[in-house]
Parts: structure tokens; sequence; C-alpha cells
């Protein structure tokens, strides 16, 4: 591979070098459809039980001791959350930074055969090797996420009994 991509190789070859990383991109759009899903819940999840908390704040002037309790739960509820929000985030934003890596990891193919003299085989493997660990940056967050949503549960049906 010291010669450069371009030599030695046929269209075909070419192709299936430059879709290689095409593979990646859609496992990473799944993986990010996915992510984006919860995302959009959690956020949903997050407005809310804050517009409960602010009508219960309206009502504060009651001093009812269960919405009192409710109120704290509430505030711990979105906190944690809050930081679920977070850590979805970070895993979808790896994600679509993993699908731009792949994506220059094909375009550095491609013009490595259309420019003679361009030589890209490192710069190649670093933009694959670098998407492979920020998928994986991504994969972490995910399971994180997947922790602290049960966390959430966990506490709220605790508060409940």
């Amino acid at each position: 591979m010291n010669q450069g991509l371009g030599d030695g190789f046929s269209v075909i070859q070419i192709i299936q070098l430059i879709l290689a990383p095409a593979v990646m991109i859609n496992a990473c759009g799944l993986l990010l459809l996915a992510t984006s899903n919860k995302y959009s819940t959690v956020l949903n999840r997050i407005r809310v039980l804050n517009e409960e908390k602010r009508k219960l704040f309206k009502k504060a002037g009651e001093k009812n001791f269960e919405e009192t309790l409710r109120l704290e739960s509430l505030s711990r509820q979105i906190g944690h959350l809050m930081h679920r929000a977070g850590l979805v985030r970070n895993a979808v934003i790896c994600y679509t930074g993993a699908i731009a890596l792949f994506i220059v990891t094909s375009l550095l193919i491609g013009f490595s055969f259309l420019i003679h003299g361009f030589q890209s085989d490192s710069a190649i493997i670093i933009a694959f090797l670098l998407g492979l660990g920020v998928v994986f940056t991504g994969v972490i967050y995910s399971m994180l996420d997947a922790k602290q949503g049960f966390e959430i549960v966990r506490f709220d049906v605790m508060a409940d009994e």
C-alpha cells in the first residue's frame, strides 16, 4: 500500500473500497435513529414533569403535604432526567460525528484514486479508526443512559411506595 491506493485496482475494487465505510455509516444511522428517538422521549418527559411542577407550585399556598412530597419527587426526577438527556445528547453527537468521519474516510479513498500522488493511506486509516473510536464512545454513553434510565424508574417506583 505504500505506492498509493490508486495503483493496480480495478474500478469495481475502487468502488468496493469506497463503499466499505458506508456499512459503518448505515450502522451509525441506525444507532442515531434509535438514540434520537430516545432523546426526544426524554426531553418530552422533562417538559411534562416540569409542567406538572409549575402547576403544583401554583397550588403550593394550600400547604398540602402530598403535593410537597410530589414537588420534591418531581425535582429529583427532573434532575435525573436532565443528566440522562445529557448522556443521550452525547451519544447522538458521537454517532453523528462518526458518520462524518466515515464520510471523510470514503472521500479520502476516492481522492486517492482520482489524484495521482495523493498519499492518503495513513489519513484513511486514521479517519476510519477515529470513526470507530467515536462510535465506541457513543455506545458507552448509551450504556450509561440505559443504567441511568433504570435508576430513574426505580426511584419513581420507590417514591410511590
